[in-house]
């Protein structure tokens, strides 16, 4: 449905900008989290709602359905019936790594199961090294990698993760440096052992990691991003050195297969608004989130998209799920 929706786009886009007046909750909506309360998906979707329901008087509930990386979640939103009461969050690592990265156990098709509604939000990543690093900006990293290959080593949350890909994406454009991958169970351990000295360094989301280096435990050697963050725009940018080196890690919203588009439209607007409601900048910025505020094809496109350069860079580093 994802890679369809592309070339339906006139159609869609004329069928639900005509109609999407026409379709307005007459029941709460339930958005379903496959993640923990408190973590960036969560958030997201409680800004979301809240703002939803001050706007409008729409009662929206969030429903955390934790498990199977996620997708406990997204199977039980590609289950329930597709009249725009049901949707869930999906994210970068859910819709668009672990598609293209083989060995990634996805219990249900993406394509087929599901319908992309709108891209809510995104974090920069960005990359911390060891406080005693032998090296403190990027060209002096990929010096050092170059001339000591093998010996540096990164910290992933696991085979096939974001984080190990957006690792050996950096390797790749800087000429294919040989990095030593470090999987661990999660992102506290992974990050607890670059402050400890045991790994070189992690790819992370910014609003993760930020803590860490204010507290001098880190150093966060730049952030892959090409614009600076609300959350520290003090941080060096990493496009600067490496242009192709731009990871925002997005967070958006999918609904059941089939969604009509008038549904699909108006969900799309009212989450959409709700994200950019001025209110919540206040509150987006302090997780270093920033909203992103694409509709349905453009939203579609931007998965393709995404998964086409998260398959290189799998195939390129050879990478592999657990």
């Amino acid at each position: 449905m994802f890679r369809r929706s592309l070339f339906a786009a006139p159609l869609v886009l004329a069928a639900g900008t005509a109609r999407a007046q026409q379709w307005v909750p007459k029941q709460p909506i339930k958005i379903l989290v496959g993640y923990a309360p408190g973590g960036t998906a969560d958030m997201a979707a409680r800004i979301a709602a809240e703002t939803i329901q001050r706007q409008h008087g729409y009662p929206v509930i969030v429903d955390n359905k934790t498990g199977a990386g996620g997708f406990i979640a997204l199977k039980a939103v590609a289950q329930a019936p597709a009249d725009g009461y049901t949707v869930g969050i999906g994210i970068m690592g859910q819709l668009a790594v672990g598609p293209v990265v083989p060995g990634s156990q996805i219990p249900l098709d993406l394509d087929k199961e599901l319908t992309p509604i709108c891209n809510l939000v995104g974090v920069p990543m960005a990359l911390i090294v060891r406080i005693d690093a032998p090296f403190k900006t990027i060209p002096e990293f990929v010096a050092y990698a170059k001339a000591n290959p093998g010996k540096v080593s990164y910290a992933s949350t696991g085979l096939g993760s974001t984080n190990q890909l957006g690792a050996e994406f950096l390797a790749a454009e800087a000429g294919g440096l040989k990095l030593i991958h470090v999987p661990y169970r999660g992102g506290a351990p992974a990050i607890a052992d670059v402050a400890a000295g045991n790994v070189d360094m992690f790819f992370g989301n910014v609003s993760e990691l930020i803590g860490q280096a204010r507290g001098g435990k880190v150093r966060v050697l730049a952030l892959a991003s090409s614009k600076p963050s609300a959350l520290a725009p003090e941080l060096p940018l990493l496009t600067k050195d490496i242009a192709a080196l731009d990871i925002n890690n997005w967070f958006g919203l999918v609904g059941p297969a089939a969604l009509p588009a008038d549904i699909k439209a108006a969900l799309a607007r009212l989450f959409i608004e709700a994200i950019a409601d001025p209110k919540n900048a206040e509150t987006l910025a302090k997780q270093g989130l920033e909203p992103l505020g694409q509709g349905p094809e453009a939203f579609a496109a931007y998965i393709v998209k995404d998964r086409e350069r998260w398959a290189r860079v799998a195939q390129q580093g050879n990478v592999k799920a657990q």
